[in-house]
């Protein structure tokens, strides 16, 4: 009996051995188990955390210098360093095409050394035989564009009506032309006729500078 009684004793105690064991094993799995999955899941969002970042931070850059260098080249290329007055010849011509309508031809040639821009309106005033001087007023055509190389022209004209019989008419002695974006003028001989209406009429009016057809 005592020989029996060790023995279950002993059977016992090696059933708890091994169970405290296998939860040992079992426990030391799901820590392995949790850390890696734990591990494995903080590096997938920290590698995607700063994908995403990277991308971002790459698109911006990149969309920004595009955008940046893009517009401000190209905005230097179209338009480029205004004409100087000093660096233009300019002449006007009557170009009237009948007896009722009036149109002068103002021409800019660039005697400049290099290429520049005289896109825009011509800032331009008349003198009038009394000597009063009277800004035109702008057309409603949009400019475009107008780059001179060395030697190249463009002009722009002035329209109005002509005076048929000289009664109420306005006498203009010279055309007082400032090229866009500057300041200092050049005075130019009124090549044309009597004007039928005062120059504060919108029937007298200035169009935007082009360039030159011959």
């Amino acid at each position: 009996m005592k020989h029996t009684r060790t023995t279950a004793f002993a059977a016992v105690g090696l059933v708890a051995v091994l169970s405290l064991t296998a939860c040992g094993n079992d426990d030391g799995k799901k820590d392995s188990s949790a850390k890696s999955a734990s591990s494995s899941d903080k590096g997938s969002s920290s590698s995607g955390d700063a994908k995403t970042g990277d991308v971002k931070s790459d698109s911006g850059k990149d969309t920004s210098t595009r955008t940046g260098s893009g517009t401000g080249s190209a905005s230097h290329a179209k338009k480029g360093k205004f004409c100087r007055t000093a660096d233009l010849a300019m002449d006007a011509q009557d170009t009237s095409p009948d007896a009722e309508t009036g149109d002068v031809t103002v021409t800019m040639i660039n005697r400049g050394s290099t290429t520049c821009s005289a896109t825009g309106f011509a800032g331009l005033d008349i003198t009038d035989a009394d000597h009063t001087t009277s800004p035109i007023e702008r057309a409603k055509n949009q400019p475009r564009i107008t780059n001179l190389k060395p030697g190249d022209a463009a002009s722009f004209n002035v329209s109005f009506k002509l005076a048929a019989n000289g009664e109420g008419a306005s006498k203009p002695t010279e055309l007082v032309v400032t090229p866009p974006n500057e300041t200092h003028s050049v005075k130019i001989k009124w090549p044309s006729g009597e004007m039928a209406t005062p120059y504060a009429d919108d029937s007298v009016e200035v169009h935007p500078v082009g360039l030159a057809t011959n």
